[in-house]
């Protein structure tokens, strides 16, 4: 079983840590990683774009002009897909792109983007994260720790510390259950605190 440091916010060793190999010790499969990002994103798109159909577009209930004699192919409404400010042929209409996924994968995955940073050494294991409520206090710890963009996960959020880190889009706070794969990988570290390495475990190994 693997062992990690504990740190306090001036980066000092005050403990250590056991992480568990099921865990953090993983075998690291970039497609298993691929297909769950491309999930939770797919799963945050809006589906919201719309197009006019002829039913939809307003006007258009007198017919443009008469049936013969113009030279024209006939028209029954200025409304009609085929004229200028008609309405739109198959156009998007609102839908969800969400899908569903294996619970199995996306906790396999969650294991694997911890073991990529664990490995990495952009795993750090803290004794608590605590701020004052100030923004600028907060960004100010994160500079001293050494870290510019980070992904910090508490047992349980704390409304101090998000009011806190809330404002800087560089770092985002969330409790055991926020975490997820993306936020993960998209940020240059995870800041962990002891706490919430048991909740995490639990979390990856439920059943």
């Amino acid at each position: 079983m693997a062992t990690s440091n504990v740190l306090n916010w001036k980066k000092e060793k005050v403990g250590s840590i056991e992480l568990s190999p099921e865990v953090f010790a993983v075998e690291v499969k970039t497609e298993v990683l691929h297909e769950v990002v491309k999930w939770q994103l797919a799963s945050r798109r809006s589906g919201t774009h719309m197009t006019k159909t002829r039913g939809l577009v307003s006007g258009g209930g007198k017919k443009p002009f008469k049936q013969k004699g113009t030279g024209n192919a006939r028209q029954g409404s200025s409304r009609s897909p085929l004229m200028p400010g008609g309405a739109k042929l198959f156009g998007p209409v609102p839908r969800s792109y969400a899908y569903s996924l294996p619970k199995k994968i996306r906790r396999l995955a969650l294991k694997m983007a911890l073991t990529h940073l664990s490995k990495s050494g952009k795993l750090f294991i803290v004794e608590n994260i605590k701020s004052e409520g100030k923004t600028s206090e907060f960004a100010k710890r994160m500079n001293s720790f050494g870290l510019q963009k980070a992904f910090l996960i508490d047992s349980d959020a704390d409304q101090v510390v998000t009011r806190a880190s809330r404002n800087l889009p560089k770092y985002k706070y969330s409790g055991v259950d926020g975490i997820n794969v993306y936020d993960l990988l998209k940020y240059d570290a995870a800041v962990i605190t002891k706490d919430a390495v048991a909740k995490i475990v639990e979390r990856c190994q439920a059943e």
